[in-house]
């Protein structure tokens, strides 16, 4: 299929640049004793998760339990859900999963680890948990030290398998590169591994010590006392995260048509807020010189004609560069895999 045959908006993915990335993060994790679990909520995609399984990833990560769900379905066994869940329909839908899959989930309330415990008990099938720990960031996870101590005992005392602790430095992922981001990652996996060290100091094992993300895979990746990293906006490397984090090529761009043109002052592509992600800021055109883009509408792309010699035409096509990938693959069901401006494969997205 060429690319003149897809109905836009659609969401593209180039295949060249995906595999570099795929390689390049498989073979830095294959060089240390920390390995890969990468975060499926970044593509959404079984058969691309399949692809990171296959170059030596322990497993996924993810962040709801349609994911999880989603990854189950699709045949992947070690499987982390690195957040917290809460309620008896939530609890009893992982306690489902875990009959089919190893399934971790984070925990870093009271709450949460007695409900787990007791359906453990009613549904009799054993769950596996992660203490989550804040490194900083200030969003999930209990106090570094005793207060992770003690929900790792009540976890283990109440009969479920405490398997580790976890904790996401994503305060430090988005500054730039440097010794300050390095140290403020370091400082972060210093909290976590010290509270792994205290954990095991009173007798429970700690298998798990998982953190990290895209941009501070290679420090965090390379702590001693880390064991898995949950990097994954390296595979669909977006225009956002690429500004801290030069390692990996662009991957993702919205294909969309032009349906109006104002002569020499605009023209609009028939892709909107709905198709692609602004959350993170206004994106750019990725193959249309001395044109600029204005603005994103709810169906509806404004560019701004900069060269008044730019010929274009309605009906040709454009294509945007995703500016933060995680929020404009969640407005798709389905990803077109490019290679030398033909379709190679379509990607079915899930949850």
């Amino acid at each position: 299929m060429l690319l003149s045959e897809i109905k836009t908006p659609a969401l593209l993915l180039d295949m060249d640049a995906m595999e570099s990335n795929l390689k390049k993060m498989a073979a830095f994790f294959s060089e240390g004793p920390t390995r890969l679990r990468p975060h499926y909520k970044n593509h959404k995609c079984v058969a691309l998760a399949k692809k990171q399984v296959a170059c030596g990833a322990i497993g996924m990560s993810c962040a709801t339990l349609g994911e999880a769900e989603a990854l189950v379905k699709g045949g992947i066994q070690s499987i982390l859900l690195a957040n917290e869940i809460a309620g008896e329909v939530a609890i009893e839908q992982f306690a489902h999963l875990s009959q089919h899959a190893n399934l971790i989930v984070a925990v870093d309330n009271e709450v949460t680890i007695t409900a787990l415990a007791a359906a453990s008990t009613r549904m009799n099938v054993p769950l596996s948990v992660v203490v989550d720990v804040n490194t900083g960031m200030a969003r999930c996870g209990a106090a570094p030290g005793e207060p992770a101590l003690a929900l790792a005992k009540l976890a283990s005392a109440q009969g479920l398998r405490f398997r580790g602790v976890m904790g996401y430095e994503g305060h430090c992922g988005h500054m730039q590169p440097g010794p300050d981001k390095a140290n403020a990652a370091h400082q972060a996996m210093e909290k976590l591994v010290a509270t792994a060290k205290l954990i095991q100091s009173h007798g429970l094992p700690v298998e798990i010590v998982s953190g990290g993300g895209t941009g501070t895979y290679s420090t965090s990746g390379r702590f001693p006392g880390v064991t898995e990293i949950q990097a994954g906006s390296y595979l669909m490397m977006d225009t956002d995260y690429r500004a801290v984090c030069t390692d990996f090529q662009l991957v993702p761009s919205v294909l969309g048509t032009i349906i109006s043109i104002t002569p020499n002052k605009w023209l609009i592509l028939d892709v909107g807020l709905k198709a692609i992600s602004g959350e993170h800021g206004v994106p750019i055109l990725k193959n249309l010189d001395g044109a600029h883009l204005r603005k994103l509408n709810a169906e509806h792309t404004i560019v701004d004609i900069i060269d008044p010699n730019l010929a274009v035409r309605v009906g040709d096509q454009v294509e945007i560069w995703v500016h933060y990938s995680d929020a404009t693959v969640n407005l798709h069901r389905r990803m077109f895999g490019v290679r030398g401006g033909r379709v190679e494969e379509t990607f079915t997205l899930e949850s």
